[in-house]
């Protein structure tokens, strides 16, 4: 007689990742990385510092100063020189929020270009063949991450500065332009981190990733400065800092600007920046070989 073989048991096969486990474990990559916390805690206490600063030096002007437009002087004592002073502006010092337009960028572009520096991005897309998943949970949490940071350090920003101020027209979220001025400056840092995310998955590099997202963010829109040609004016109102310029600027004070943008005109400009930078993201990493 010959002997029947014992059946084997093949174990079942393994069930597809989901969604939220993608999730999972894009959250795990992102604050496995060492800069993470220290870029996000630093950056946010140093781009409130600056703010605050400006506004105690501000508030200190005032009360040695003269009252901004009162006194209109004489013959032999001329009126000193008006301060001009944007009290809503002082909680969003443009230097300040450049800085955190880098920080943001910077950690975008190596949540994605740090996995093909490790060799990460191998073993990814093997686990899970569909890139766009992947690409998509990772600009989840990016987004996530980045807005809960840019809307904490706006918030507290507003708060501190305007308490220095309060005596000088410190203004509340409930005034006009104060709400709309903290949402854009929350949304500024998730933007510019998926525009990181397109210029990580473009170069593969973190340094390079960095070097070209802050000069499409920072750079490129001092050549679209002054009112000579409306449409070299128009073409710098299409990037993310002058559309958040336009946000943040005191609807109470004169416009001086030849060619201004419109708040609606803004607010596309930042979601467009927000969808593109998406959009590229998953264009490249799904045809482009590992």
């Amino acid at each position: 007689m010959t002997a029947t073989a014992p059946a084997r048991h093949l174990p079942p096969p393994a069930a597809p990742a989901l969604f939220r486990h993608l999730l999972r474990s894009e959250w795990i990559k992102l604050w496995s990385l060492r800069s993470t916390p220290g870029v996000l805690g630093v950056g946010g206490v140093v781009v409130t510092g600056i703010c605050v600063n400006a506004a105690r030096s501000n508030a200190d002007r005032l009360d040695r100063g003269p009252i901004p437009g009162a006194g209109a002087g004489t013959a032999s004592e001329p009126a000193p020189a008006l301060f001009a002073f944007d009290v809503l502006g002082t909680a969003f010092v443009d230097p300040a929020w450049q800085l955190l337009m880098v920080l943001a960028a910077c950690l975008g572009a190596a949540a994605l270009s740090g996995e093909y520096a490790t060799g990460l991005a191998r073993t990814t897309f093997a686990a899970v063949p569909d890139r766009r998943s992947v690409v998509a949970a990772k600009a989840v949490v990016v987004t996530a991450v980045l807005l809960v940071f840019g809307a904490c350090v706006a918030l507290t920003s507003f708060a501190a500065t305007q308490a220095l101020l309060r005596d000088h027209g410190g203004l509340s979220l409930s005034d006009p332009g104060a709400a709309r001025a903290v949402v854009a400056s929350a949304l500024l840092a998730p933007v510019c981190g998926l525009a990181g995310m397109a210029a990580g998955a473009v170069v593969r590099h973190a340094a390079g990733a960095a070097v070209a997202v802050i000069g499409v963010l920072l750079l490129l829109p001092a050549l679209f400065q002054g009112d000579t040609y409306r449409w070299v004016r128009e073409t710098g109102h299409l990037l993310p800092l002058d559309a958040w310029e336009t946000l943040v600027r005191d609807p109470a004070l004169p416009v001086v600007e030849k060619y201004p943008a419109g708040v609606a005109e803004a607010w596309a400009v930042l979601g467009g920046w927000g969808a593109a930078g998406l959009a590229v993201a998953v264009a490249v990493v799904r045809h482009r070989d590992v």
